[in-house]
């Protein structure tokens, strides 16, 4: 039986950035030890601006160091705009985070989507997935690829990536990457990594912030109710954590980690 995810609350959001600075740089100390690079996957909405708060800041040591030139990150889910748009994760992230790297921390290698598929969601997804292909099996074949962390947030509906509460694709277990062209919220076409994939990550963190999220976190956790969110916890276990704030997990009975 794998064991309960990590439930982490703060009192500030710059406490939460804090830790999340720390966990996310064990995870590429990890990483660099397996395969010498660090492999990611994020997911938009507010993830990218508390992701620039954790990782701009200087290292207080040399352990505290964040080595963007040995990451290589993917989207947990796309929309199928192009890449400037407004709707678009990789624009988000490029203009939160990315954009504001010093050059001294190193470029990451991103990996957009191929914007010349827009019109066709089941080519974007496969040509998405041939990149993971590229990334994660060259040398061998892999039954799925294995994220050294998956960095997701959470909808008020308890969905995360472009997964659902009762959608079919939420049953998707040949793909990698699933093209989606009905998502209840917009823009409606979109592709996203399935739900094996997330919950296969060495690690996986979900960032949840503010009040907003009280009630369905209290459901996540409380009742698990198929939500997309509670699917990752269950799958994952205690390789999963979430960093939130005191806001979020108000009325969340869970038990709360004290420190990493």
């Amino acid at each position: 039986m794998a064991r309960q995810p990590n439930l982490f609350a703060f009192p500030s959001v710059d406490a939460l950035a804090t830790t999340l600075r720390a966990y996310i740089i064990s995870c590429q100390t990890a990483g660099l030890h397996r395969h010498d690079s660090f492999k990611v996957a994020v997911s938009g909405g507010s993830l990218p601006k508390t992701l620039a708060h954790a990782l701009l800041v200087p290292p207080s040591s040399a352990e505290d160091t964040v080595k963007f030139d040995k990451w290589e990150i993917f989207f947990a889910d796309e929309r199928a705009v192009p890449l400037d748009h407004e709707d678009s994760n990789y624009g988000l992230l490029k203009t939160e985070l990315l954009d504001k790297i010093p050059e001294e921390m190193g470029k990451p290698l991103v990996h957009p989507i191929d914007v010349a598929h827009l019109d066709d969601t089941q080519e974007l997804a496969d040509q998405y997935e041939q990149l993971l292909v590229k990334s994660f099996a060259q040398r061998d074949s892999v039954k799925l690829p294995i994220f050294d962390l998956l960095l997701l947030g959470c909808g008020p509906d308890g969905h995360t990536c472009s997964l659902f509460p009762g959608h079919e694709l939420l049953r998707e277990t040949a793909a990698w990457v699933a093209p989606i062209e009905d998502s209840p919220k917009p823009p409606p076409k979109r592709i996203t990594l399935t739900l094996p994939v997330v919950t296969h990550g060495v690690k996986i963190a979900f960032v949840a912030t503010g009040s907003g999220k009280k009630e369905i976190l209290k459901k996540i956790f409380e009742e698990g109710a198929g939500l997309p969110c509670a699917l990752v916890n269950e799958g994952a276990g205690e390789r999963c954590s979430w960093f939130t704030d005191t806001a979020a997990v108000e009325e969340v009975s869970f038990p709360r980690r004290g420190s990493l």
